[in-house]
């Protein structure tokens, strides 16, 4: 969450001639609202059922593309049958700095639900990073480094 995946995946996608793909962006579309109003109004255990959704159509529709996935996406059981998994890894500090310096910062930290509490926020990521470093195939620090370092990493990775 907040660590610019869906950066990586557009400037990846522009060097490999690729789509890129944004699961949250593809939920969004299939509800016709943002994730901020479906955490309030539906809870999360309604929004993880819609991530499996996705997933499943991504595993049926997908090919040849680069997805950006969610925090909490990789508790999806068919994510291996989706393609690569990297894990793009930034401390915890790193991500909210990686935040709080977009133009947008305020935009950006009001639409991340699970972000609201910096503690608990804390707390996940501490959760989540080991279960990350699990199903990932590739893992990229992009800790203080450029995009483009970032994306031809990731390319020397994949071939």
């Amino acid at each position: 969450m907040g660590v610019g995946k869906g950066t990586v995946a557009r400037a990846l996608a522009l060097k490999s001639k690729r789509f890129a793909v944004d699961t949250d962006d593809l939920i969004e579309s299939l509800q016709n609202r943002k994730i901020k109003t479906i955490f309030a109004k539906e809870g999360e255990e309604y929004f993880r059922n819609l991530e499996q959704e996705c997933a499943n159509w991504i595993e049926k529709s997908v090919d040849n593309s680069i997805i950006s996935i969610g925090g909490g996406f990789y508790k999806r059981p068919n994510l291996s049958q989706l393609g690569t998994i990297i894990y793009l890894k930034s401390s915890f500090d790193g991500i909210l700095n990686r935040i709080n310096k977009a133009p947008n910062a305020k935009n950006k930290l009001k639409k991340r639900p699970l972000l609201q509490n910096i503690k608990e926020a804390k707390k996940l990521y501490k959760t989540r990073v080991p279960l990350y470093e699990e199903v990932a195939d590739i893992v990229i620090d992009v800790e203080n480094k450029k995009l483009e370092n970032i994306v031809q990493e990731i390319l020397e990775k994949t071939k």
